[in-house]
């Protein structure tokens, strides 16, 4: 250490790595290096192992459709061609919806809108695995579960349209639905909040005995909030029966998943620090997605404690209406993604077993696409956003509390009495 500057002289100085994705924009896509393993080979502990005896699930990744589409190894869920076909419908109508959804707010008819395309197998295949009346604690791309829960879509369309029909009172942002009779707790913007409040539940219905668990999820990016280390914590601790999903989808709105910490290991290893079971997914592989929910969901059922999914994936198009992913990725991505797409490989299956066809294929999305539109008509008969406000004035005071307090009373009638002189 020299006395003049105070460093050691025989050290390089210190650097900063800083992540940087594979692919900008412009560049060819090449994942030739792109390890995604052979499907069935991952193997299925029991429900009532313990989390050190599967640490190596968190590193590999649960597949189960081959390249030919046939379902094979220890994690084959074995559905009937009935129940796969229901999934497969279910994320063919999601994908539909947000087309519709997404053509409204360029048409402005609403002022925002998030797509989940080639995301729905990580949220409608694991709807189906868990019960219908296990809570659901969503972020901001899991719409698909209130469609695998045959919620209607003029409610849903009338939410993101903020209009007459918006159970919400036009109180959420577009695309933040909550639905108590769906077991679909409200979507929150704040990041990673829906992870301590599921933990919560799950704690609450182990306390009261009930048999309902919960399930969450949120981004890659999401992990590196409190939130999730704290509901982590709680999960570990309490071994509540819950679900908490990753859903990395390598992006978040422009920043890849290494400034998440992909670069070092996978989401999924977050769950060996805090001792609970961890499984890394296909996430386009919808029967794999359904086997490890469904693992998942039986385990916390048994009280054997609550594991955590990374559902490896890739978000296709923008972050959200605001976003253009043309300014910071390639465009070839979406195309070369190793894993395909969640409905083109279902559908491969399907059809490899005799079960489906091209034709009927074609068939279905023509009655989909005009289900939507029929919904659409009936929804925006009660209004779109653009029309202004469709609510009453005085609901903007209303269920906050049971009875309303004084002060609201005093602020409600200094805003009607400011409406009327200015002549509104």
């Amino acid at each position: 250490m020299t006395e003049e500057t105070g460093r050691r002289g025989n050290l390089a100085p210190l650097s900063l790595h800083v992540p940087e994705p594979k692919f900008r924009p412009g560049d060819p896509v090449d994942y030739a290096d792109f390890d995604r393993g052979a499907a069935g080979l991952v193997p299925r502990p029991a429900i009532d192992a313990a989390p050190a005896t599967m640490r190596d699930l968190s590193y590999g990744l649960v597949r189960v459709l081959d390249d030919d589409g046939q379902a094979v190894g220890p994690w084959d869920p074995r559905l009937s061609p009935d129940k796969l076909i229901r999934i497969l419908r279910h994320m063919a109508l999601t994908r539909a919806y947000d087309e519709r959804m997404y053509r409204a707010q360029r048409q402005g008819k609403t002022s925002f809108y998030m797509k989940c395309t080639g995301e729905e197998a990580t949220c409608i295949a694991a709807a189906h695995a868990m019960d219908r009346e296990d809570m659901v604690f969503p972020s901001y791309r899991q719409q698909g579960v209130l469609i695998a829960r045959d919620w209607p879509l003029v409610d849903m369309m009338c939410q993101v349209y903020s209009n007459a029909g918006d159970r919400l009172k036009g109180r959420q942002m577009p695309i933040m639905y909550s639905s108590r009779a769906a077991a679909f707790f409200s979507i929150s913007g704040n990041l990673a909040t829906q992870y301590p409040q599921a933990v919560g539940y799950a704690m609450a219905s182990a306390a009261k005995g009930d048999s309902k668990i919960a399930s969450a999820w949120c981004g890659e990016g999401s992990t590196a909030e409190g939130d999730f280390h704290s509901a982590l914590t709680f999960a570990s601790v309490y071994r509540a029966p819950v679900i908490l999903n990753v859903v990395n989808n390598q992006w978040a709105i422009s920043s890849f998943s290494g400034f998440a910490g992909a670069e070092a290991t996978t989401f999924a290893a977050r769950a060996v620090g805090y001792g609970i079971a961890g499984l890394r997914v296909d996430g386009n592989d919808a029967l794999a997605v359904y086997a490890a929910t469904e693992w998942a969901a039986d385990r916390a059922r048994g009280n054997h404690g609550p594991t955590l999914i990374e559902h490896f994936t890739y978000r296709a198009e923008g972050h959200s209406t605001s976003d253009d992913p043309t300014k910071y990725r390639s465009a070839e991505e979406r195309g070369a993604w190793p894993l395909g797409d969640p409905i083109v490989r279902l559908k491969q299956h399907l059809v490899a077993i005799g079960a489906w066809d091209e034709e009927r294929h074609a068939a279905m999305d023509r009655e989909l696409a005009e289900e939507v539109r029929a919904a659409g008509k009936e929804a925006e008969k009660q209004g779109i956003l653009g029309d202004g406000m469709h609510q009453p004035f005085s609901t903007m005071f209303e269920d906050v509390f049971e009875e309303m307090p004084w002060h609201l009373k005093e602020q409600s009638q200094q805003m009607y009495e400011e409406r009327k002189a200015a002549g509104i």
